[in-house]
């Protein structure tokens, strides 16, 4: 007769989480050794792991700001990226310290999900500001110290957040922008180039000479030691007005000599032109007064010179 084999052994079923099986082998170490609560060996683990983890995460996040730092990257970007590090490592560390308690971290990470969705839905005003940040934050149209003007207003920018970017005034006050508004508006940046031109309109009266006119300009505008020669100062007739003949200088300066040399030569302008004797007209307005019926005898139309104010 044939006998059935015997059935094999069963092998030992591993566990689903060998890095659990271990805490939960390391727990009941503790307890033994220390004869103390269970509950006091997961809160001390929990704390311990936390502590550490704590610990390594700052050393991760420093070291990969020194990397960034030595790859030239911009400041704003290093900022973003470090901060996005760190909120990660943060989430990291937490889900391990809840689980260090026995918290059973997979029905938590669905319960979060699902909450996660409907706060998305309820604020998708402020994800629209999120994505907007990373945009800036990836193409970099502007940079930390540039100068630029969004949706009408002028400032230094000075730090760009997930949420909204940060510009310093002129007038030294603090201007915070919604990243949304910044990518559904055009940016002027000031500072993106290394010269800008200044474009000087001045008017003279229509009996001086405009060759005359423009030599003085031109004179004054190479005077100035932050005009650029290359390209060089030119001054253009822009039209014709009511009041004057409107000229314009253009000279060529490097970005950050920009605000001074333009006051310099708009003082350089009336000092000059009276020097020179040319005039600068103010608006001014011919009012001729005519008598109803016919004027006594040697009177004359009068002219009165109005100002325009």
């Amino acid at each position: 007769m044939l006998r059935a084999a015997a059935p094999a052994p069963a092998s030992a079923t591993p566990p689903a989480d060998p890095l659990a099986g271990r805490v939960d082998g390391l727990e009941t170490a503790l307890v033994q050794m220390l004869g103390a609560s269970p509950w006091m060996v997961r809160i001390a683990l929990a704390l311990l792991i936390g502590l550490v983890g704590w610990w390594v995460l700052k050393l991760l996040v420093r070291g990969l700001d020194r990397v960034m730092q030595r790859a030239g990257m911009d400041q704003i970007l290093r900022d973003f990226l470090r901060n996005l590090a760190r909120a990660i490592g943060l989430v990291v560390v937490l889900v391990a310290v809840l689980d260090a308690l026995g918290v059973p971290t997979t029905s938590l990470l669905a319960v979060l999900g699902a909450a996660g969705l409907a706060i998305g839905l309820a604020l998708k005003d402020s994800l629209a500001n999120i994505a907007s940040g990373v945009m800036l934050i990836v193409l970099r149209p502007f940079r930390a110290g540039d100068v630029v003007e969004i949706a009408g207003r002028t400032g230094v920018v000075e730090r760009v957040r997930i949420f909204h970017t940060v510009l310093r005034t002129f007038e030294n006050h603090e201007l915070t922008l919604p990243n949304g508004l910044i990518t559904a508006e055009p940016i002027l940046n000031f500072t993106a180039r290394g010269m800008r031109r200044i474009d000087l309109p001045v008017g003279i009266g229509y009996g001086d000479d405009i060759g005359k006119a423009r030599a003085v300009l031109l004179e004054m505008a190479a005077a100035q030691a932050a005009v650029l020669t290359e390209p060089p100062p030119e001054v253009i007739v822009d039209s014709l007005g009511d009041s004057a003949i409107n000229l314009v200088l253009r000279a060529w300066v490097n970005t950050p000599d920009f605000a001074p040399t333009r006051s310099a030569l708009l003082e350089g302008i009336h000092r000059e032109f009276g020097k020179a004797g040319v005039s600068i007209p103010f608006p001014q307005r011919d009012l001729h007064v005519y008598h109803h019926g016919r004027p006594p005898e040697g009177s004359e139309p009068r002219t009165i010179a109005y100002d325009g104010d």
